[in-house]
């Protein structure tokens, strides 16, 4: 079962402010490079979902700033299932820099909808066996 997982990535100039600090905003985007890659390690994607009828709508994001994540800092994200998916899918989120400080600490809820109803849905099953549940 893959509870968590981790991927690495390099602050870029973009996502930086004018003091080489990175923009609030950019840590959403950081979250989701994690959540991607946790389900790519599963053996699923988002277009593979979304083919298959499942869109996966963030619906509460969470970020608790410790650290100033800088220009060119290399960042390990790590992606932690908090429980077994039922209708929601719930994940924590640690994202150190290279010399392991503590930048963030993150908590996303997203949704299981159905794409041509756009209402809630089970967690798929294939989802669930990849998982181990």
């Amino acid at each position: 079962m893959l509870k968590n997982s981790f991927v690495n990535t390099r602050v870029r100039y973009s996502e930086t402010d004018q003091m080489g600090v990175v923009y609030h905003g950019n840590y959403a985007q950081f979250f989701e490079l994690g959540r991607t890659e946790w389900l790519r390690k599963l053996g699923v994607s988002y277009k593979d979902m979304e083919l298959n009828g499942i869109m996966l709508p963030v619906i509460s994001l969470n970020c608790n700033f410790i650290k100033s994540a800088i220009y060119d800092d290399v960042l390990t994200i790590e992606t932690i299932l908090v429980k077994k998916p039922m209708v929601k899918i719930a994940f924590d989120y640690k994202i150190t820099n290279q010399n392991n400080e503590l930048i963030c600490t993150g908590h996303s809820v997203l949704a299981f909808m159905n794409r041509k109803t756009l209402k809630p849905t089970r967690c798929p099953s294939h989802l669930l066996v990849s998982l181990g549940f």
